[in-house]
Parts: C-alpha cells; structure tokens; sequence
C-alpha cells in the first residue's frame, strides 16, 4: 500500500513538498486554510469589481532556480515574462536603465551604471566598492551586523544609500538596511549584482499568481491525494491533524508548512516555539485602475519614493500595481489616505499619470508579509526539515534556508522537509532506522 502524508498549509513551501512526495508516489492530502492556494504568494476575488487580485506583486530571478523548476514540474514556467531592464524613475519623470551585459559578476552592470543618471560618480564609485567587498566576504560569519552596518564599512555615500541600497534592500528583504541581517542582505547583493547577466533576469506573472496553482490539485489526485481547501487546523499530533470543523486527517507523516506564528501555535521543538522571538514586517500593494495607460514599461523602481516599485500589469495596460515594502509607516492609514498618497506620488514620478482618471483602486495590506530577517532571528531560525515535538516536519520561508524571505526560500524549505518525510517513508518501509523518529504511535 502507497505511504500517505498529510501537508498543512498551502502556501509555496507546502505546496513544494506536496509536489515532491507526489513524485515519489505519496498520497499527499494538503491543506489550506483560504480558498485558493499560494498563502502570502496568493491571489483573491475582489468583492467591489469582480477582479481576481494578487495580494501583492511577486516576482522571481533566473538566480531562484528551484522556484522556476517548480513552474516547470506545475508546467506554467511559460507564465512568467521574463525581461533585463530595470527602469530606475526619478520625481518629475527622468528615468536611467540598468541592463546587464553579457559580462562576468558586477561587471554585467558596469556599462549601465556608468550611465546612469539618477547617481552621481562619487555614488557609483562607492557602490562599485561595496560590490567588490561583497564578492569577498563570507556573508555566513558576519554575525550580529547590519546590513548598514557592514555597508558603513564601505564608506558609502549618503545619496547612494537612499537612492540604491534602500530601494534594494528593503524590496527583496522586506527590511530596511538598519535592520536586516548583514547576512541575509548581502545573499541579495551577491545574487542579484554580482551573478552575472544569467542570473539577473527578471520575471513576472503574466497573470494572478493563483493561475499558476492550478495543476496542483491535479497532480496530487494522480497520486491518491487532494487538496483541501477551507480546512483550518487547530490541532497537530503523531501522524494526524485536526481541523476546526472536527475533520481528522491520518498520514504517515506530516509537514507543518505554516507561517512562523500559525506554527508556534501549533507546534514546539524541545517544549519552544520553533520561531522564538519572530516579528513580522508588512507589504502594502495597491492596485489601480486609470482610464489609459500610465507606464509604459513593465515595471519601474520610483527613486527616493514611498512607493518602491510600480508594475503595469501585462493582461490590463490600464492596471497599475503599487508596492510598499516594509510599509510600517502606512499599517495606520485609511484605505482612503492609502489612495490618495499612492496616485500623488504616481503623479509626481509618471508624467502619463497627471490627467488620467483613476477608475478605482484597491489597496491589500499584509501585516505580516514576511518575517523580519533581523541579525537575532537569522541566529535562531530552525532547519528546515527539523521534526518538532508533534511530530511533524517543519517547512517554510523562516526556516534556515540561507535565503531571505523569498519564493525561492520557500520552496526550497518545503524540498528540504519533502526529502526528511521521503527518507523516513522509505525506512518504514524497509524496517530500517536512520536514527530519527517523527514522534510516538
């Protein structure tokens, strides 16, 4: 008889591991709390226009290998748009575009930067030194820094911090430099600048992100499972889960794939939280629709804005998409202010936009969009794969994956605790012991 699991939470890294055991010929039951798959990385219906809305903008590198592959295994790859360009846009509407090269490390950005004109040469020459640094440091031993701290080092300029390192930092970490891990900062700078042209590509959706969802229900019935939506869990224990509407579900092993709070209120690891001492840090989107088109590029970086990036959205050329990260100063707004702040500043960096009537617009805050990828936290984050104390196997984008808190992080936490069930599976079944038990019969 084929061995079953049961996978709780169905966000990137629970559906990452779903996919994997049902590889491996695992009746794999995963279940989600909402009524559609991909957790944070997900989409809704829009009550008011009848619009099926991401809760906010996610896009992915050529550098996130495992995230793509598991694309390719869903068979939706081909939704991504794939393009080079970065279009960095200044107040009054100037723009500078960086573009790799076909040129080894940091120098696939050189040309571009050289001719960038939202920077000075003392800014570039600084950046150009941090980079250097970067490609030379063990980003593993920096320990309790900063990512500021470790870019003071570099002697920066101040207009290469609020114009550069701001804007990068806190859109792929969440965080601003002050506060993010030294560590996981520089996984960014040394990914993102210093891999080359290959790895600098990026891609976004073509459509809402729950279209590329849609095989995984497929694939997990072709091997005896399913996927259970609007099933919240209140309970963990050995080789079951308790739902709140009194459903039970039996597997021979069980992957928690939950966000850390959901989790330390499930489940412990030596009698402690698996996440002690998490916070969170939010993302604002805000999606508008004017009566013409406004960007004229896919997407955009505002320079020195509130808003960081701007997306125009490839199936409504009239629908913009706004993006606020680490939007701790806007969690006490109205939707109303929300709006009205967001189209202002839109105004002042996209001249298309001054005139044009906003039709509607939608604001989605994320309280807690990511974890807070704090030096402290990097220190205390948990294996994934880890079995905790009910147990089950932890997955998730706050396990100690060496990525911040990404889509790549995320599935490849939930490979990682797919291949600790796999082996455990596979011993069961052979009688053998590899030392490790997931808990008590």
């Amino acid at each position: 008889m084929a061995p079953n699991a049961v996978v709780v939470g169905g966000g990137l890294a629970g559906i990452s591991a779903a996919i994997m055991l049902a590889d491996q010929g695992v009746a794999v039951t995963l279940l989600e709390a909402r009524r559609r798959l991909g957790g944070r990385a997900g989409s809704f219906e829009d009550a008011r226009t009848g619009e099926v809305l991401d809760n906010c903008q996610h896009v992915t590198m050529a550098a996130c290998r495992v995230y793509v592959e598991l694309l390719e295994r869903l068979g939706v790859a081909d939704q991504l748009a794939w393009g080079t360009r970065q279009t960095w846009i200044e107040p009054g509407g100037r723009r500078s575009t960086l573009r790799p090269l076909p040129l080894p490390g940091p120098a696939a950005f050189a040309p571009s930067m050289v001719t960038a004109r939202f920077l000075s040469f003392k800014d570039k020459a600084s950046i150009a030194r941090a980079a250097r640094l970067a490609g030379r440091t063990d980003r593993t031993s920096l320990g309790d820094l900063s990512f500021l701290d470790w870019l003071d080092g570099t002697r920066p300029t101040d207009r290469a911090i609020v114009r550069f390192w701001d804007p990068l930092i806190v859109s792929a970490c969440n965080l601003a430099p002050e506060r993010v891990s030294a560590e996981v900062g520089l996984h960014v700078v040394q990914g993102a600048m210093l891999g080359g042209a290959s790895e600098a590509a990026i891609g976004v959706p073509t459509g809402p992100l729950s279209d590329l969802y849609e095989p995984v229900a497929g694939i997990l019935e072709a091997a005896g499972g399913a996927v259970e939506l609007g099933a919240r869990v209140n309970a963990i224990e050995p080789r079951l889960v308790r739902c709140a509407d009194g459903g039970e579900f039996h597997g021979d092993a069980v992957v928690c794939a939950l966000d850390p709070a959901a989790a330390n209120r499930l489940v412990s690891v030596d009698g402690q939280p698996p996440y002690p001492g998490v916070g969170f840090s939010p993302i604002l989107g805000v999606h508008i629709r004017y009566d013409r088109p406004v960007l004229d590029v896919p997407h955009a970086v505002l320079v020195e804005g509130g808003v960081q990036w701007v997306f125009s959205k490839a199936a409504d050329p009239n629908l913009v998409h706004a993006v606020v990260s680490a939007a701790d100063a806007w969690v006490g707004l109205g939707k109303d202010e929300i709006v009205r702040r967001t189209v202002e500043e839109i105004e002042a960096y996209l001249p298309r936009a001054r005139g044009a009537a906003v039709e509607w617009a939608r604001p989605v805050l994320e309280r807690r969009a990511t974890f807070a990828a704090t030096a402290e936290f990097q220190r205390q984050r948990p294996g994934a794969g880890l079995f905790a104390d009910q147990g089950c196997v932890l997955a998730g984008d706050a396990t100690s994956t060496g990525w911040p808190a990404t889509m790549e992080g995320a599935v490849r936490s939930g490979r990682g605790a797919a291949a600790v069930v796999w082996l455990e599976l596979r011993s069961s079944a052979t009688g053998t012991d590899n030392g490790r038990r997931p808990g008590p019969d």
